[in-house]
């Protein structure tokens, strides 16, 4: 499918100008937005180890943040050590891989491991995916109760490090992991709109790009290009001059023509 620019004031209809907060995607458990990533408030945090504790009764689930998730890139591999029994603080129960990022999973606290999480060794992209959801790692039983608020905190607690986390490492949460980050810089619109469909048709259904632009007039062209092609934006992000726009190919695509519209 093609899609035609749009050139002029990029005013002219302002009601289809692409919201800065996410369309659509995963709704992430009850919580507050630190510069856009989500950050659960029903679970206990350790920064120093990237992970999250979520108490259930005298066990806990564990898992990895999201904005780790986010600053790796997809993950491709996952796997757990093998250790069985009583696992020290700091301790590593699993690898994870990205092709940017490999890293280890450890426990804040010294802990029993229970049970681990197959689905996310088959399938590791549910850490970036569902990183507190379905993406959780290990079910464990802390052997000494007394440690848990020694190391781990809440997220009111940890708030205000971890946003000047994102801020310095320059993380960027989308409502999903782009497979793609398409950087299309002083290129026409035209060209740029031909790059995204070529890549969009060279993947499944279900991929996502991240397209990033500095054309002034991409988030009027956009959403004409999602009407054309009926593949939906699901977020968009303004940085100074660049607009970034997430894009999902969608199985069974549908145009749409606005009221009003002469498309």
């Amino acid at each position: 499918m093609h899609a035609t620019c749009v050139r002029g004031n990029p005013g002219r209809w302002p009601s289809r100008v692409l919201s800065d907060r996410p369309i659509a995607g995963p709704v992430p458990p009850r919580g507050v937005e630190i510069a856009g990533c989500p950050l659960p408030e029903d679970r206990l945090y350790n920064l120093e180890h990237d992970v999250w504790w979520s108490p259930e009764g005298d066990t806990a689930r564990v898992g990895v943040l999201g904005t780790l998730a986010a600053f790796a890139g997809p993950f491709v591999s996952f796997s757990f050590r093998p250790v069985e029994g009583v696992v020290a603080r700091g301790r590593s129960i699993a690898t994870v891989e990205s092709m940017r990022y490999t890293g280890a999973v450890r426990l804040p606290v010294e802990a029993e491991i229970l049970e681990r999480n197959p689905a996310v060794r088959e399938r590791p992209r549910l850490l970036n995916d569902a990183p507190y959801g379905e993406g959780w790692v290990a079910r464990v039983r802390p052997t000494q109760a007394d440690e848990v608020p020694r190391y781990l905190e809440t997220a009111a607690q940890v708030a205000t490090r971890l946003e000047e986390r994102i801020r310095t490492q320059r993380i960027r949460c989308w409502p999903a992991t782009p497979d793609l980050e398409l950087y299309e810089i002083g290129i026409e619109c035209s060209a740029v709109l031909t790059m995204l469909n070529e890549e969009l048709a060279r993947r499944p259904p279900g991929a996502h790009i991240l397209l990033v632009t500095d054309d002034p007039t991409s988030p009027i062209e956009m959403v004409r290009w999602s009407d054309q092609t009926g593949y939906p934006v699901l977020a968009r992000r303004d940085e100074g001059t660049l607009h970034q726009f997430l894009v999902r190919k969608d199985p069974d695509p549908r145009p749409r023509v606005r009221r009003g519209s002469s498309l």
